[in-house]
């Protein structure tokens, strides 16, 4: 995908990890679903977004969400991710892992025609996320190309 602030530049995979480190955050701070922040903040400014990351990544995380939150007025909800069951898991992931698994499942999906802000939004409003992202399942630390292949089989 090309830079559409420096047409000689591409955007890269971290780029795509920060963003998706980012919307982590986000969703979390905000107890919503990572589709609530991708949906919110629309194609346009996510393809704007992708483009500032490698600026933006120098920022302060904390500024940097409630920035997200107040230019694209984000709400708070009631979907909280962390709220697990400790007898299923005694560890939950970091928005810095979550964002891993976000970034390679999009990598890993990619279409033919499709630039990343496209398939940030495809994969995040996918079925799979709600498995993904819960927390008592071992969904999200499975390996790539398991994830990967439960996205393409349209489950696990």
């Amino acid at each position: 995908m090309t830079n559409i602030f420096f047409p000689d530049e591409k955007v890269t995979k971290d780029d795509v990890y920060f963003i998706c480190y980012m919307v982590e955050r986000v969703a979390r701070k905000l107890k919503q679903r990572n589709s609530y922040v991708v949906n919110t903040i629309g194609l346009d400014e996510l393809t704007r977004l992708l483009c500032l990351a490698s600026v933006l990544h120098s920022e302060n995380p904390m500024q940097v969400e409630d920035d997200w939150i107040n230019e694209y007025n984000l709400k708070e909800g009631e979907f909280d991710i962390t709220a697990v069951d400790k007898e299923l898991s005694d560890k939950i992931p970091t928005a810095t892992q979550m964002g891993k698994v976000y970034k390679r499942l999009i990598f890993d999906t990619l279409l033919p025609d499709e630039n990343f802000a496209q398939a940030i939004i495809r994969v995040y409003n996918d079925s799979i996320c709600e498995i993904i992202d819960n927390y008592n399942s071992s969904a999200y630390y499975e390996p790539s190309y398991v994830i990967a292949r439960a996205y393409n089989n349209g489950g696990f």
